[in-house]
């Protein structure tokens, strides 16, 4: 299915925002993440950055997308900038938008991608259509292999 839009409030790292349009053509490469996740800190934000590192931007962009859905109050702006600032994340991550519901906690685009928590990666093909969705910690090859298979495609 084609993947939806990015509901967001802010970018880091971008001089403006990202969308799906504008990456067109690239396999992206969605990484949810929360800051106070200790599996988003221990496994998937470096797993994100070695991403960036080693595919080429040509073919592959990585995207962050903070996602709060508790412990709002801790994981603010500025708290995120530091938190970019201090393990040197070199891509863009958007802020997730609020669900503009009040009683809803779950942001826009999380809500939007059926995410059930952080960490969770999905792989986005070059026609912007989802192509894989998951839930927690997974293996450097694994997430490679089905990398390098997006951009090969034609």
């Amino acid at each position: 299915r084609p993947a939806p839009a990015w509901r967001t409030s802010q970018w880091l790292n971008s001089p403006g925002p990202v969308g799906l349009e504008s990456l067109r053509g690239k396999v992206i490469v969605l990484h949810a993440f929360q800051m106070l996740c200790p599996s988003c800190v221990r496994h998937g934000l470096p797993q994100a950055q070695r991403i960036h590192e080693l595919f080429p931007a040509a073919v592959v962009s990585t995207i962050g997308l903070h996602t709060v859905f508790e412990h709002r109050e801790a994981m603010t702006r500025v708290a995120l900038q530091a938190f970019v600032h201090e393990y040197q994340f070199g891509f863009p991550i958007g802020i997730d938008a609020p669900s503009g519901d009040p009683a809803d906690p779950i942001p826009a685009t999380m809500r939007a991608y059926a995410m059930r928590g952080t960490p969770s990666l999905v792989l986005i093909d070059r026609n912007s259509f989802l192509r894989r969705h998951s839930f927690g910690a997974e293996s450097d090859l694994v997430v490679g292999a089905a990398i390098a298979a997006l951009a090969a495609e034609p």
